[in-house]
């Protein structure tokens, strides 16, 4: 129904802003995230998600269309309402949760306060396919310029192994176990390869 607000900054803390725009000032729920982003501005754009409750009317607020996209996946699971939703995108990035789910991280998911393990596994089953376009780009978000990831990859990649399955392989193993050495990476990417 709507697709942004734009206006003045009247109001903003942690968990709300309110937009005042053409007279009227919304008060908009936002994460953490959106929050660092839009917290020095006083005019700003908000993507924003209307949600219709039998005793309400709540605007979800997002900096960007595409945690909005990811916000609004997230409560197509059974059992993650707005709340629990706002509450990942506060917990972790965009970024993060994407690769979460594409690489089937069920610990970072679980690391979210109200995510349990059954509501994690189903987040990654029910948003693999809708995020899959996101993963070749998330795969090494976090670790891209990593001397750890660089070298490991550039010795299996001489030992003849096909770069997109490495890089995958590599990346979830950094991601799984940070300041992990290049000699671990690589053996372990020879066994699950």
């Amino acid at each position: 129904m709507y697709e942004f607000i734009r206006g003045k900054v009247a109001e903003i803390n942690p968990a709300r802003i309110a937009v005042e725009a053409g007279g009227i000032a919304y008060s908009i729920n936002i994460s953490l995230n959106t929050y660092s982003k839009l917290n020095d501005k006083n005019e700003v754009k908000v993507y924003v998600h209307l949600a219709v409750r039998e005793d309400a009317h709540v605007l979800y607020g997002f900096a960007e269309k595409n945690e909005r996209d990811l916000f609004r996946n997230l409560i197509s699971v059974n059992g993650v309402g707005a709340g629990t939703a706002i509450m990942m995108l506060s917990s972790l990035s965009y970024d993060e949760i994407v690769a979460a789910v594409a690489t089937e991280n069920i610990t970072a998911l679980k690391s979210v306060k109200g995510i349990g393990i059954k509501t994690a596994q189903r987040i990654v089953i029910d948003l693999k396919d809708k995020l899959g376009k996101y993963q070749e780009n998330t795969h090494s978000l976090f670790i891209t310029d990593s001397p750890v990831r660089n070298e490991a990859l550039s010795a299996l990649l001489m030992l003849g192994f096909a770069k997109k399955d490495t890089e995958n392989v590599v990346s979830k193993i950094i991601q799984e176990q940070p300041g992990i050495t290049v000699e671990n990476v690589i053996k372990q990417a020879l066994k699950r390869m």
